[in-house]
């Protein structure tokens, strides 16, 4: 796959919703553009929050003969930074659904990962990751699985512990290559040390959904993942599993859908934390033909979820993504599909109480090129970045304050 068009961010205020088409209130977001200093081209926007408000991004750039570059920059009062390179390379796997990602950690030491073809077949690649303790040189990269099959090994989310390095989190299908072709994927786990070595790997679940994306967040000295599950059945629910004291808890579901579908929706979870609050959020077609984006809140730092409330306004197409707001409130973004078009749309959403409104953030398509829009903090604004390829720029984002 190519890569999107050229990047730009926006960061949406309350005032106005943009050139969306839509009417909204005087309450609604207001969007303001934000270059970013990305060849014409790049694509895969990641945005990260590290500790202490800062908000960094990593996108990837197209280069001559198929050669590719990871690049990130961080965000000031002024717009981004000068972009700077974690590692450029050839025969990467660049993907609309499975993509590059920055995170950052303490003493602002980072972790990158991406993605290099392993094999002839299209879907045959590798995790490779990095760390830097100043953004600035980094580490050899590393395969976190040492399994060496020839199969798609990605959807990786990468999560900062509480004090030195980083757990990965990846879907692994060694077991369905070869002998093992009628294996399932698997969901497994390593930590990346400061130094950029790898620890033992750990299976998390050895039976879940092919590729849809994964997503964590760290509680304490434990780590919550969220990802899509796949029963004998073929019921593809979102469920979790949480790294305490040296192991990982047996997989539960976060809430019984029972979307049933013989195929991957390409469709994962979104989790965010503050304190002991979690949010998740998910698109299913569990009730019945129509799509529907669902959040469901916990109060006991992510050990149960209560009953999930609905997001959408119809026509949902899902690629979630969930940030807090304060102790009991999220901001939830997804896409919609239109007659002609598709949007972006946020919402504030109260663990105890309605609703606000939902607001259209961006106008995109419903191609696979248009990505999966990423929700992150900046400060007291919120930044929402996401891919459209029928426009000079792709990647916009959101502030909202009601």
């Amino acid at each position: 796959m190519k890569h999107p068009a050229v990047v730009a961010l926006c960061f949406l205020a309350l005032g106005c919703a943009g050139d969306t088409g839509r009417e909204t209130s005087a309450q609604g977001p207001v969007v303001t553009p934000v270059a970013v200093p990305a060849a014409r081209g790049s694509g895969e926007p990641f945005p990260a929050e590290a500790p202490g408000g800062a908000l960094y991004m990593s996108w990837l750039s197209p280069g001559a003969e198929e050669t590719s570059t990871l690049h990130y920059a961080r965000l000031d009062s002024s717009g981004w930074g000068e972009p700077r390179t974690v590692v450029e390379g050839k025969g990467w796997f660049v993907n609309w659904a499975d993509f590059p990602s920055l995170a950052v950690g303490a003493g602002g030491s980072m972790a990158a990962h991406w993605l290099v073809k392993s094999g002839a077949d299209p879907y045959a690649y590798d995790v490779m990751a990095a760390v830097s303790a100043d953004g600035r040189s980094w580490s050899e990269p590393v395969r976190p699985h040492r399994d060496g099959t020839a199969s798609e090994h990605g959807f990786v989310t990468l999560v900062p512990l509480a004090e030195e390095g980083f757990r990965l989190v990846w879907l692994d299908g060694r077991n369905m290559t070869g002998h093992g072709a009628e294996g399932a994927m698997t969901l497994r786990s390593a930590v990346l040390a400061p130094d950029g070595s790898v620890g033992e790997e750990s299976l998390v679940d050895p039976r879940v959904c092919d590729c849809c994306p994964t997503d964590a967040v760290r509680i304490g000295d434990d780590v919550l993942v969220v990802y899509r599950d796949r029963s004998e059945d073929e019921i593809r629910d979102i469920w979790m599993s949480r790294w305490r004291s040296g192991a990982w808890s047996e997989p539960v579901p976060v809430h019984e859908d029972g979307w049933k579908i013989p195929g991957c929706p390409v469709n994962g979870p979104s989790v965010a934390v503050r304190g002991d609050r979690v949010a998740c959020a998910w698109f299913t077609m569990g009730g019945g033909d129509e799509g529907t984006v669902l959040v469901a809140f916990s109060g006991d730092g992510g050990l149960s979820f209560g009953e999930p409330v609905r997001v959408d306004g119809g026509g949902a197409l899902g690629r979630t993504d969930v940030v807090f707001a304060d102790d009991t409130t999220a901001i939830v973004s997804w896409m919609e599909q239109r007659e002609e078009h598709a949007e972006v749309l946020v919402r504030k959403v109260r663990a105890d109480g309605p609703a606000s409104p939902a607001f259209p953030a961006a106008v995109t398509t419903a191609a696979r090129s248009s990505g999966f829009p990423k929700l992150a903090r900046a400060g007291s604004a919120f930044l929402l970045a996401w891919t459209d390829p029928d426009a000079d720029a792709s990647v916009k984002s959101a502030r909202i304050e009601w």
